[in-house]
This record gives C-alpha cells, sequence and structure tokens, in this order.
C-alpha cells in the first residue's frame, strides 16, 4: 500500500469545510505509460515462472549491481521486453549461454529471442534468459509515497537499506517483466549480499547464509507461492530476530519478527497483535494463504508495505497510524494501524491480485474494510460501524476510483475508504453476516493465488449474493457523485427517490432505527409514514435532502 492517500486524509482533518467535487486535469499519456502498463508485443507469448535475484548493494556510492534469472514459459515469444528504470543500465542477456543484443527505449529493453524464421520450430515449455545490471537507482525521498531504493541510517547511524515501489514498479531496482497480470508462478529467490555487520530479510524463509572472503554474507530467502512484482524486497540493517508458531487454520504457521537491535523490548510488547490479527483475519477471510512461505513483520525505514510474507512495520510501535485515529472515533487507537491494514494485503493484494493498477480497489477497499472487521471482531459490530462511518471524512470525491486501463494508471486514493464504504453497503444489503462472511472466504478460495478484474470481483459478489449491485459499482466506483436521496414529509406520507445518481441507481436504503427499507430510484414513491423525522441508516454513504419545503 502506497500512503500518499493519507497525507491528503491529515490534511481534512485538519480542516472542516467540505470539499467540492473537483475533476482533476485529464493527465496526458505518453508511450513509456503504455510500455509500463500493457501487455504489448514483447510482453506476449512467454509467462514467468520464477525469479531468481541476485542484488549487491553499496551503501556509500548508492549503487547496486546483481542479475536475475528468469524462468519463464515459452509459448512463442519473438521480442522480449524487459522492464529497468533509468538510471539502471543493462549489462547483458544471456540465453542458453548466449549474449544477445537488445535495445533500450526508455525505461523497457527489448531483445530479441527468435527471428520470425524460426517460429515453426517452436516447442512449448520452459526456457530462461539471465540479465545482469548495474547502476545507481532511483532513491526513494519520502518512502513510501514515492519509489525507489532506500538508504538510510538507524539511530545509532548504521546503514538500513530497503525499497518501496508500488506502482513506479520493481523495474525500479531489479530487471522484471513488470506488470502485475504476470506473477512469477512458482515464486522468487532473493539473494542480498551484505557487510558482514549486518543482516539482509527478504521474502519467504531464509534457505542459505554464504560467507565470503571479503568480510560480506549473501543471504539467499526464497517464497513457493505466486508472488507479485513489488513485494519481493531486500530489507537491510542490524536485524535480530524473534518468533513464535501461530496454530491457524491450516496447522502451524511460523510467524517471524525481524527489528533493529535496540528495539526488541518495544517490538516484544506491541507484536502480540500479530497473532491477534491472524486469529479475525483467518475468521473472516480463511487461510492465511502462504504458509508455506510463513509470516514476517520486518521493522522498515518507512511507514509500512504489504510485501508478502515479509510485512513492512515502521509504526514506531504504536497503536493507531503513528499514535492517529484515522477514523476520528477512538477505535483506531486500539490497535496498530501497519500491522492490522498490511497484514490484510496477505489476503487482498497478495492473494487476490488485480490484473492492471487501475482496479486497485479490489486490493484497497477490502483491505481498508479488514480495518471495520477486525474492530468489530474485537470491540462488536456497532464499534466497527462506527469505525467504517468515521473513517469517510477522508472520502476526495475528485476522480473515480478506478482509473485508467492500459497505461500503469491508479484511480483515485478514495481506492481506501470509499471502496471500503461499498463494501459496508454492500454487507448491510446482504444483511446476514454469516453469508457476508462465507462470500469473503470464498473469494479468497476460489480466487486464490489468481490475477483479477474488477468485473470478476464485482460479477462474483452479485452472484454469490444473488443480487445485482452493478449499478452500485458503477455509481460508487465509476463516478464522483455521491447519491442523494430527496424526501418529502407531509400528511404521513414518505415520498423519496434518487437524484445525482447514475442511470437506473437502485440501491435499498435502510431507515435509521428501523428495520424498514426503501428501494428507491430516480423516481417518486410514495410509503406510509407516520413519524416527525426521517433519516436514513449511517451505514449507508448518501447525501438526504429534505424537499418538503
Amino acid at each position: 500500500m502506497k500512503y500518499f492517500f493519507f497525507l491528503i486524509l491529515f490534511c481534512c482533518f485538519l480542516n472542516s469545510k467540505t470539499f467540492a467535487q473537483v475533476l482533476s486535469k485529464p493527465h496526458q499519456f505518453t508511450h513509456q505509460d503504455t510500455l509500463r502498463g500493457s501487455i504489448g508485443p514483447g510482453r506476449l507469448g512467454w509467462d514467468v515462472l520464477h525469479y531468481n535475484i541476485t542484488v549487491k548493494p553499496d551503501f556509500e556510492t548508492k549503487t547496486i549491481f546483481g542479475k536475475n534469472c528468469i524462468t519463464y514459459f515459452d509459448n512463442g515469444v519473438k521480442l522480449m521486453q524487459i522492464d529497468l528504470q533509468q538510471p539502471l543500465e543493462i549489462d547483458s542477456i544471456v540465453h542458453q549461454k548466449k549474449s544477445l543484443p537488445f535495445t533500450r527505449d526508455g525505461n523497457a529493453f527489448f531483445t530479441q529471442i527468435r527471428d520470425s524464421s524460426a517460429m515453426y520450430k517452436i516447442k512449448p515449455g520452459n526456457d530462461s534468459v539471465t540479465v545482469y545490471y548495474h547502476g545507481k537507482p532511483r532513491e526513494a525521498k519520502m518512502p513510501p509515497w514515492d519509489g525507489g531504493w532506500i538508504w538510510k541510517k538507524d539511530r545509532m547511524g548504521r546503514p538500513w537499506m530497503s525499497v518501496a515501489c508500488q506502482g513506479l514498479g520493481a523495474s525500479v531496482w531489479y530487471p522484471c517483466k513488470d506488470h502485475q497480470s504476470d506473477e512469477p508462478d512458482n515464486g522468487a529467490v532473493l539473494n542480498i549480499t551484505v557487510p558482514d555487520s549486518l543482516k539482509a530479510v527478504g521474502n519467504g524463509r531464509l534457505m542459505q547464509q554464504s560467507a565470503h572472503y571479503n568480510s560480506s554474507t549473501t543471504y539467499s530467502w526464497q517464497v513457493v507461492n505466486p508472488i507479485n512484482n513489488y513485494n519481493i524486497v531486500p530489507y537491510i540493517g542490524k536485524y535480530v530476530h524473534f518468533g513464535e508458531q501461530y496454530n491457524g487454520l491450516k496447522g502451524k504457521l511460523d510467524m517471524d519478527y525481524w527489528v533493529l537491535d535496540y528495539d526488541m523490548d518495544s517490538a516484544k510488547k506491541q507484536f502480540v497483535q500479530a497473532p491477534e490479527m491472524m486469529k479475525a483475519f483467518e475468521y473472516w477471510f480463511g487461510p492465511y494463504p502462504f504458509y508455506e512461505d510463513g509470516y514476517k513483520l520486518v521493522q522498515s525505514p518507512h511507514l509500512g508495505m504489504e510485501h508478502q510474507s515479509a510485512i513492512a512495520y515502521g509504526n514506531r510501535f504504536k497503536n493507531g497510524y503513528l499514535g492517529r485515529d484515522l477514523s476520528g472515533t477512538g477505535w483506531g487507537l486500539k490497535w496498530d494501524f501497519i500491522i492490522i491494514h498490511e497484514s490484510g494485503h496477505e489476503w487482498f493484494a497478495n492473494n487476490i491480485t488485480t490484473a492492471d493498477i487501475s482496479d486497485m480497489w479490489v486490493h484497497e477497499g477490502f483491505t481498508n474494510y479488514s480495518e471495520t472487521l477486525f474492530t468489530g471482531y474485537y470491540y462488536g459490530t456497532q464499534a466497527g460501524n462506527e469505525y467504517n462511518i468515521g473513517s469517510r471524512k477522508g472520502i476526495q470525491n475528485d476522480i473515480p476510483v478506478i482509473g485508467h486501463y492500459g497505461v500503469n494508471n491508479e484511480g483515485s486514493g478514495d481506492m481506501y475508504p470509499k471502496a471500503s464504504a461499498m463494501i459496508h453497503m454492500i454487507r448491510q444489503i446482504i444483511n446476514n453476516d454469516k453469508k457476508f462472511r462465507k462470500l469473503l472466504i470464498r473469494l479468497n478460495k476460489d480466487f486464490y493465488h489468481k490475477i483479477v478484474t474488477s468485473a470478476q470481483i464485482e460479477n462474483y459478489i452479485s452472484q454469490f449474493a444473488k443480487k445485482d449491485f452493478s449499478k452500485i459499482y458503477d455509481q460508487y466506483l465509476r463516478t464522483i457523485q455521491v447519491p442523494v436521496l430527496e424526501y418529502k414529509l407531509q400528511n404521513n406520507l414518505l415520498q423519496y427517490r434518487y437524484q445525482n445518481c447514475v442511470a437506473g441507481f437502485n440501491m435499498p436504503l435502510k431507515i435509521k432505527s428501523s428495520n424498514t427499507w426503501l428501494k428507491p430510484t430516480e423516481e417518486w414513491q410514495t410509503k406510509k409514514y407516520k413519524k416527525r423525522e426521517f433519516a436514513v441508516d449511517e451505514n449507508f454513504y448518501i447525501n438526504t435532502t429534505n424537499a418538503s419545503n
């Protein structure tokens, strides 16, 4: 998760005025945006199976060098696009012991695997290329809000390094097929070489630790499950380790914690929330999706990220979001925001991953909603409701939640609180928490380790609930309009209709403090109503206006 959105959110809390719904100026997409965000000719005909990445950083010069052995299924690839962002350079591309010529187009390198005359010889099967590279990677100035390699020092003045690259892309630090639609199906190995004074932590499990004659050590970490490019990450610092085993739905789960040596005591107190998180989320979402790779919290030189099986933690061992409650309700101070939110991504983003970054609401909306579910699990449904309602303060309604496809374009930061509010409304309409829980569990089971589109998730939920939510999706994901329920109270009659909505908008509504439901449309409807006041249940994110006068 990138947290630029929350900078905006804090500004909202400082200013109580209503923010206008103004569309931002259209973005002028470039050729590079298309190369990065689309499946062009250089990405066809090959499916990534495995990455074996080797990287050696030099803290003093802020440079890295390394290689990536890319194993792929060859289904007739001719032209291969390998992404590596400037100013990094590819030194060579080796295929079947031969160095291949290549050309560069900005952040994309192209090499000819075979020419057209050899296409008849194709026998689909596994193959590999090894890409050697070096250079001074883009430095993240304010991670994780901007991407790049992180070169920092801890409080003792010792090197502390990592990477944050969601959105910008993993090609900011290693060569890869940098598109969310193609994860390495068989996982990845990350080999990190560091001075003996430091330790290196990566995703998954430590497979080997090799000492070298030059006072350096290589740490080899492996994940066996599919993993998103941006989730592969090195952590380098003066780390110490402690851990425990959790009795989960699939048996014993290793839960490991890596923190800077001077923060061990603080971490042991704060990280007791990790198994509490696991209990709540396995209840709501089903089994943790990566038992084979274990679960880790790793202290990071930035706030946090959902790095698969190696969650980045930088919340300073405080509850809330750096000690603040984003909901303004008090409930957000009962738990550590980074532990809960980023771990929620193991189910939504890491287990279920969108093919295009424009559909990131599937990652962030459900994960934002995991905060509501966690709160409700430990403090009751009403507490969860209050937290969700309070979190709406962060909704900007600036641009649609879903971005532009094929150009690596995220939609609005509203993918967090607005998408969460939408999911919360769907839960109210289903009106059966056992069924809603079953929906979330089935989502993670049926889309286990799958790449999806927004349309797939939208249709799945509607089909499962046997309710057509299409107009709700269109309203809250594809427009910036907040629906308005216009009503009149006269002579024991309630008249009501929707305005400021997509054509055909028909979301049912519950009357506050009542079991009475309305089924508004854009046409006026009338219902007997003897009460003097009228209000919609606060769990629905709409506006109301009294048109009686």
